[in-house]
């Protein structure tokens, strides 16, 4: 489960619960709408920041997911999992655009996401 807080206060707004396992990295799109979690239950789960209501649900990984990471434009999703790829989603659509693989271990996305271009 995944929880929300007012940064204010520090008080709970609303728990994000989904995912199976435990949650490992989280990001906001740009525009602050949308919320990317990334968990040890192999998936990617978007939602709508405001509210918690899940949107999506990403699957393609085969190990944990230990980042995620939003376009500059907020179109794209770049995802790292312990399986040593890299992945690009589109955020509409949920679709998987690319698979990136050949690394020894993937821990962090965001540099990538600042070199994507559409």
């Amino acid at each position: 489960m995944s929880r929300s807080w007012d940064v204010q206060t520090g008080k709970t707004l609303r728990p994000f619960i989904a995912h199976r396992d435990k949650v490992l990295d989280v990001a906001f799109s740009p525009d602050g709408k949308t919320l990317a979690s990334a968990s040890e239950d192999e998936t990617i789960r978007l939602w709508v920041a405001q509210t918690g209501v899940s949107l999506q649900t990403l699957t393609a990984h085969n190990k944990s997911v230990v980042s995620v990471a939003f376009s500059p434009d907020g179109k794209t999703l770049a995802s790292g999992s312990w399986d040593k790829t890299i992945r690009l989603w589109d955020v509409q659509t949920g679709t998987q655009l690319s698979v990136l693989f050949g690394h020894n271990r993937v821990t962090s996305v965001l540099h990538l996401v600042r070199m994507v271009k559409h």
